[in-house]
């Protein structure tokens, strides 16, 4: 199996991000958030960080991608080539926070220093993303 390359992660990326911001427009909207008024909070936050574990976790354990990922022709999968489940999505999507640092290069770095293609949260899960043919 051969990994992804950053590019096509990178783009799979971008729209779960687009798709996670018009959840949380919807959600903040709904608990009264007002998020331009600078004064949010913490709380808008917190509810955007449970939004997308939740999002990340639940789609690559139950479909094995996200509908970001599914759009660019991607998958989650164990390094073997069994299914990701549960514990593995929930470790990759915890480990965001180190991957999303500075625009997401510290994953970019590692997906190219890795000869599997795997960001951090793969290599912690024992994950890889790979193309669908």
């Amino acid at each position: 199996m051969e990994g992804a390359g950053v590019g096509i992660r990178a783009l799979s990326t971008i729209i779960d991000g687009i798709i996670l911001a018009i959840i949380g427009g919807i959600i903040a909207i709904g608990l009264g958030i007002n998020v331009g008024s600078g004064h949010a909070g913490n709380s808008y936050y917190i509810w955007s960080l449970l939004i997308g574990f939740c999002y990340y976790t639940y789609f690559e354990s139950n479909k094995g991608a996200t509908p970001g990922k599914m759009l660019c022709g991607l998958k989650v999968v164990k390094v073997d080539g069994t299914p990701c489940d549960l514990s593995a999505a929930a470790i990759r999507t915890a480990c965001r926070i180190i991957d999303g640092l500075f625009a997401y290069l510290v994953a970019a770095i590692l997906v190219w220093s890795s000869a599997r293609n795997q960001r951090l949260g793969d290599r912690v899960a024992d994950t890889m993303v790979i193309k669908v043919k």
